[in-house]
């Protein structure tokens, strides 16, 4: 073998003619792609669902291997697209008949923070990474926990929130990172602060170090009241 040997590089024993069979095969399953998409009736990626992406990318590896292995004949792929769209069909009618398969395949929304706080069981179960949901409230314009009344994690991954009135605000958790809200095991003063791991919010009368009374967390933030900037 010699090093930059450019024929091996670029076709190695393949035709040149062949990379026009590739042009020809991609259009193919772009084609079959989207046509199965449009079939499944979704618009985008934010509105799949675990089950359909696990569809998607078995699809898109069927549709990789046709579009340049010239050894890889098109009807069989084709005939996956056809036996998977089958069986996406007949997955999605038991699923609309039986609810508790629809949960078992695609899972079930879940609520993240009530009131103000994070639910503990939630928390605990692991659906949700909190750094990356913290993340998800900022990129909303939430500032602090206390501004968001309900907050439900979709099937999709998608968030939806359910904000208080401006009067109905109350003390919360900052979402910004570490590096903009100091953390602390023994808080400076007295105040009111709000527990880093469920968002509980605690008054403080002294100079103390104390467990949070409801998931017995030991790290505080200053509780925050600004108003949400509609």
């Amino acid at each position: 073998m010699h090093p930059f040997d450019w024929q091996r590089l670029l076709l190695d024993e393949v035709p040149l003619g062949f990379l026009g069979e590739v042009a020809m095969r991609t259009l193919l399953a772009y084609i079959v792609v989207f046509l199965f998409l449009k079939l499944a009736g979704r618009r985008g990626v934010r509105q799949l669902s675990l089950f359909e992406l696990v569809v998607i990318l078995t699809l898109g590896s069927a549709a990789g291997d046709m579009t340049f292995y010239e050894d890889v004949p098109l009807l069989p792929v084709l005939t996956v697209f056809v036996a998977m769209g089958i069986l996406y069909r007949a997955t999605t009618a038991l699923m609309a008949t039986s609810p508790r398969l629809q949960d078992w395949i695609e899972g079930s929304p879940f609520t993240l923070i009530r009131d103000g706080v994070f639910e503990l069981d939630t928390l605990n179960q692991g659906n949700i990474s909190q750094d990356e949901f913290l993340m998800e409230l900022r990129l909303r314009g939430v500032e602090h926990l206390g501004q968001v009344r309900l907050a439900i994690v979709e099937i999709n991954g998608d968030v939806s929130l359910y904000y208080y009135a401006a009067e109905q605000t109350r003390k919360g958790l900052s979402v910004l990172p570490v590096a903009h809200r100091p953390v602390y095991q023994q808080v400076p003063r007295p105040g009111d602060y709000a527990c880093n791991h469920c968002g509980r919010v605690q008054h403080m009368a002294s100079v103390q170090q104390i467990a949070c009374p409801a998931c017995k967390a030991q790290q505080w933030s200053t509780a925050l009241m600004t108003l949400r900037q509609a």
